[in-house]
C-alpha cells in the first residue's frame, strides 16, 4: 500500500465511533461521575481530539442521552426473545458481567437527565420490569402484579450490583452468582410497601452551637435531590437560613461538607454493626441482626445513605482514599461472617453476595417508604438473608 493510500486509511473514520465515544463516555461516567468527565478525556480515551466529538454529539449531556437510551436499548433487545424465566435471568446475569463498567449508569447517573430524559428512561425500566414480570407470575400464579414487579426490581438490583464495586470474581462464577442469586430472589415473598411520596419536613434546630449539624443536615438533602454538582453553597446555605458567607464559618468549602457528611455515614454504619455484632448469640444471630441494622439505617437514614453511595467520585482525594478503606473494611465483616456461615463460598463470591445484598436494600429505599407497620422491616431483612445463603 502506497503511503498516499496509507494515509487516507487512517483518516476514515470507523463505522462504529459514535457507539466507541458513547461506550467511552458511559464508562468515564461511571467510574467519575458525569460531571467529573470532560469531553477531551473521552475523546483520548477513543484516540481522537476533543473537536472530533462534535461531528457525533453536540455535547456532553447529549452523550448522557445516548448513553442511557444505549443502556435500556440493550436490556430490552437482549432480553426481547428469552420468555422462560431461567432464560431471561441467564440473559441478564450476562449483562450485569458485560455491563459491569456502566451499570452506575441505572444506579445513579441517570439523575443529571433532564425531567424529559428522566421519564424516558424511567419508562425503558418500567418495561423491562414489566417484561420479567411476566414469566415470574407464570411460575407464581399467586402474585399480583404489583407484586411480581417488586421482586423484579429486587432481582434487577442483583444485577446491577456488579456495578457498585471493584471486587475480583470470575467471569463465569460471576454470571452463576448473579444468576442463582436473582433466582431465589423471585422466589422470596414481595417487598410491596406504598410507593415513596414527599419526604416530611423537618423542624431545624435553633440553638446556635447546632448550626454545623443544620448545615451539613440540609447539604445531605439538598446533596441527595439534585446531586452535588447541582447544588451551591448558596442553596446550602438558604436552606439552613443564612447567607452563603457565613457557611465558611464552619467548613472551607462544598466538598468539605461532603466529606462531612461522608464520614458521619461511615460513623453510623461502624455504630450500627458494633451494635449488631456485640449483641449477637452466635454467627446466623450476627447476620440477621446486621441486616436489622443496615435496613433501619438505610430507610431512617435514606439521604445519607444515598450521598454516601452516590458522590463517592467528588471527595477530595485523600478523603476519598480513606474513605474507601472503610467502606471495604465494612463489607469486610459481612464477608467474615458469611465465610463462617458458608465456608463452601470462596471469598470472592461472597463479596458479590454481601455487595448484592447491600444493594437490594439500597435500591429498594428509592422507591418505598419504609413502615415498620407493613412488616417492609422482616420483608427487606429477610430479602437481605435470602441474597446472602442463595
Amino acid at each position: 500500500m502506497c503511503p498516499v493510500q496509507t494515509a487516507a486509511a487512517a483518516r476514515k473514520r470507523p463505522k462504529d465511533r459514535k457507539a466507541q465515544l458513547a461506550l467511552a463516555a458511559a464508562e468515564l461516567f461511571c467510574e467519575r461521575g458525569y460531571h467529573g468527565v470532560s469531553i477531551d478525556e473521552i475523546a483520548t480515551v477513543v484516540g481522537i481530539s476533543g473537536p472530533a466529538i462534535y461531528r457525533h454529539f453536540p455535547n456532553k449531556y447529549a452523550m448522557l442521552v445516548h448513553a442511557t437510551r444505549q443502556l435500556a436499548g440493550t436490556v430490552l433487545t437482549a432480553t426481547e426473545s428469552a420468555t422462560e424465566l431461567d432464560e431471561l435471568l441467564a440473559v441478564l446475569a450476562r449483562l450485569g458481567v458485560e455491563g459491569r463498567k456502566v451499570a452506575g449508569l441505572y444506579q445513579w447517573e441517570w439523575r443529571y437527565l433532564t425531567d424529559e430524559h428522566r421519564e424516558e428512561f424511567r419508562a425503558g425500566l418500567a418495561a423491562f420490569v414489566r417484561r420479567l414480570a411476566v414469566p415470574l407470575r407464570e411460575v407464581r400464579p399467586e402474585l399480583t402484579e404489583p407484586d411480581a414487579e417488586a421482586l423484579g426490581r429486587a432481582a434487577l438490583s442483583v444485577f446491577g450490583s456488579l456495578g457498585t464495586h471493584r471486587a475480583a470474581i470470575a467471569k463465569g462464577r460471576a454470571e452463576a452468582a448473579l444468576h442463582r442469586v436473582a433466582r431465589a430472589v423471585l422466589s422470596d415473598e414481595p417487598p410491596t410497601p406504598a410507593p415513596v411520596g414527599p419526604e416530611p419536613g423537618e423542624q431545624p434546630a435553633t440553638r446556635v452551637g447546632a448550626r454545623r449539624e443544620i448545615l451539613l443536615a440540609e447539604a445531605v438533602k439538598l446533596f441527595h435531590r439534585y446531586g452535588y454538582h447541582a447544588v451551591g453553597v448558596e442553596e446550602i446555605g438558604r436552606a439552613a437560613g443564612i447567607n452563603a458567607s457565613s457557611v465558611y464559618r464552619y467548613f472551607p468549602g462544598k466538598a468539605d461538607i461532603l466529606a462531612a457528611a461522608f464520614y458521619r455515614a461511615s460513623e453510623r454504619v461502624a455504630e450500627a454493626t458494633a451494635v449488631a455484632l456485640s449483641g449477637a448469640g452466635g454467627d446466623l444471630d450476627a447476620l440477621r441482626r446486621m441486616a436489622e441494622s443496615y435496613v433501619e439505617l438505610t430507610f431512617e437514614r435514606s439521604a445519607l445513605v444515598s450521598v454516601y453511595l452516590a458522590e463517592n467520585n467528588n471527595l477530595p482525594d485523600a478523603d476519598r482514599h480513606e474513605l474507601r478503606k472503610v467502606q471495604r473494611l465494612h463489607v469486610e465483616e459481612w464477608v467474615g461472617l458469611l465465610g463462617r456461615l458458608r465456608p463452601e463460598v470462596p471469598a470472592a463470591e461472597a463479596r458479590v453476595l454481601v455487595h448484592a445484598a447491600l444493594n437490594v436494600v439500597a435500591d429498594l429505599s428509592r422507591w418505598v417508604r419504609f413502615d415498620r407497620r407493613t412488616g417492609m422491616d422482616r420483608h427487606l431483612v429477610r430479602l437481605m438473608q435470602t441474597v446472602l445463603t442463595a
